[in-house]
């Protein structure tokens, strides 16, 4: 019995462990080339800067952050950017639902000579995680996310988790 005992105490202990926090997934993910910013400091009032969202637009038009600029991943285009956004030294904070892609997108705003470019720490899953708004297609307040997959959803935490646009939960 106190070897059931034990063996089960371990066998928490061991599960406890292996769950990664957010700081440990985006250093498996991330090289950091681009400086984070949390989700704390970018919700100050005084923080002023252009928000891109660099995820896919079903997920963009789940919920995002209030004023965001979809920008995307898989068909990202620096041009658009450039074109609209022309002083360089403007501040720019990308985000997608973690930070690892947006980490991408943001490399690619730092070869164009942006100089003052971050990555939202943990994204929009970390920002609504700390009971900030997001913002449906039609720009009204939502408790939705989408949540990319199953495997990526388990980092929501807060909201309702949705995987496709109709609002099915599917793998």
């Amino acid at each position: 019995m106190k070897n059931k005992i034990l063996y089960t105490l371990l066998f928490l202990l061991n599960i406890s462990f292996a769950q990664e926090s957010v700081s440990e997934l985006l250093k498996k993910y991330n090289s950091e080339s681009i400086p984070y910013i949390t989700v704390q400091e970018l919700a100050m009032p005084k923080t002023k800067a252009i928000l891109l969202d660099s995820r896919e637009i079903i997920e963009f038009e789940t919920s995002h952050l209030k004023d965001a600029i979809y920008v995307g991943y898989d068909n990202f285009n620096i041009k658009r950017i450039t074109n609209q956004i022309t002083d360089k030294s403007t501040t720019i904070v990308v985000y997608c639902s973690l930070g690892i892609r947006s980490e991408d997108i943001a490399e690619q705003l730092k070869k164009a000579n942006y100089t003052n470019v971050y990555n939202l720490f943990g994204g929009i899953f970390e920002w609504k995680n700390n009971g900030y708004a997001v913002y449906n297609s039609e720009n009204k307040e939502t408790d939705k996310v989408h949540a990319f997959s199953k495997k990526w959803s388990k980092w929501l935490k807060k909201g309702e988790k949705i995987y496709t646009k109709d609002g099915l939960k599917n793998d």
